[in-house]
């Protein structure tokens, strides 16, 4: 599936805005790993993008979340190993299958940092992430009240991904600001 056909489907299955940011993040910061790793932009791309197509339709409801992304997905022809790492990105779906891949680990962190980020950014003044800076977002991961309902243990799945968690946040950050400045 090309991008604007990726596009177009998450417009397709998710209205709200920030949800749409949220996977647009997620595309960036997969896209920047997957350089970084010497794997394929473009299908880890297409993972961060379309990981949350359910998200409206299971209302939120982590038990199902990404199962029906994955029939989705399917129905179009994605590649099986992006159905895979889109499936175990969520612990708490149904699957009882541990993420074991490199992919598998890339999206679970890449996709939850574009939360920590996001809220770090609105923390400051102008609310801009291209304010933000790599030592905030580490200052932020150890403070465990502070956006609460972010998994720490899933960031921290870049040093699986084979990524250390101070070069995962910068890239991390910089994929978003990027994302950000070309808006």
């Amino acid at each position: 599936m090309e991008r604007p056909q990726a596009l177009s489907l998450l417009r397709e299955y998710i209205k709200n805005e920030k949800m749409i940011d949220h996977c647009l993040a997620s595309e960036a910061v997969l896209r920047a790993m997957a350089e970084r790793l010497s794997e394929d932009r473009e299908k880890w791309g297409l993972a961060g993008l379309l990981h949350d197509l359910d998200v409206e339709m299971t209302t939120h409801d982590m038990t199902i979340h990404a199962m029906e992304t994955v029939r989705i997905l399917r129905e179009k022809g994605i590649d099986e190993e992006i159905l895979e790492a889109i499936m175990l990105h969520n612990e708490y779906a149904s699957h009882n299958t541990p993420r074991s891949k490199v992919f598998h680990f890339a999206l679970a962190a890449g996709e939850t940092i574009t939360g920590l980020i996001t809220a770090t950014a609105l923390v400051y003044s102008d609310k801009n992430v291209n304010s933000v800076k790599p030592k905030s977002i580490i200052k932020r991961m150890k403070q465990k009240a502070f956006a609460a309902s972010v998994k720490r243990e899933n960031i921290l799945e870049c040093e699986k991904a084979g990524i250390p968690l101070d070069e995962f946040v910068a890239l991390s950050l910089q994929a978003m600001q990027e994302l950000n400045s070309n808006r």
